[in-house]
C-alpha cells in the first residue's frame, strides 16, 4: 500500500470567498474552547496509518474507554473502528469553567489495499491506544507492463 503524505498548505488561492468563509465559520464553532452544548456530540479520535515490513498499522487514540465498547470491523477492504463513550454526569457542587473531554459515539473508516490477509488481522487496546495490525501478502498484484514502440 502506498501511503500518500498530505501537506497542510492552507486554503488554495482559487477557492471562492463563500467556501472559505463557510470553512472559517465551521472551524470557529468546532473549536474546543466552546461549551460542550454548542459542539456536536460526535467526536473523531485521531488515527495514524503506517506501513512497515508488509504490515499496515492503524493506531487510534481512544482514552477512557473499555475494550467492550469498541468495535473493529472489516467489510471488503474497509476497516471501521467505532464505539461509544458515555458522558459523565456527576456535577455535585462543581463549577465547570471549561469542558474539553469528548464523549458520544464515533466511527472512523480506513480504506485498505486488496492484498491484505483478513484472517490474520489483530486488534490490541492498551493505555488508551487501539492498535490494529493488518498483514499484507508480499505480492501486491502489481505487474510491470513494458511499453513497446509501434
Amino acid at each position: 500500500m502506498k501511503i500518500i503524505q498530505r501537506k497542510n498548505e492552507g486554503y488554495p488561492v482559487s477557492r471562492d470567498f463563500n467556501s472559505a468563509f463557510s470553512d472559517l465559520i465551521r472551524d470557529f464553532f468546532e473549536d474546543s474552547f466552546l461549551p460542550t452544548r454548542l459542539q456536536n456530540s460526535e467526536w473523531n479520535p485521531k488515527i495514524d496509518v503506517f506501513e512497515k515490513n508488509n504490515t499496515i498499522f492503524v493506531k487510534a487514540d481512544i482514552p477512557g474507554m473499555d475494550e467492550k465498547d469498541l468495535d473493529v470491523e472489516l467489510n471488503g477492504n474497509q476497516l471501521r473502528i467505532s464505539g461509544k463513550k458515555e458522558e459523565e454526569h456527576e456535577t455535585k457542587d462543581k463549577n465547570y469553567h471549561r469542558v474539553e473531554r469528548s464523549s458520544g459515539s464515533f466511527s472512523r473508516t480506513v480504506s485498505l489495499p486488496d492484498n491484505i490477509i483478513p484472517e490474520k488481522i489483530a486488534a490490541d487496546y492498551k493505555k488508551g491506544v487501539l492498535t490494529v495490525t493488518i498483514p499484507e501478502t508480499k505480492d501486491s498484484g502489481t505487474k510491470k507492463i513494458n511499453v513497446k514502440i509501434a
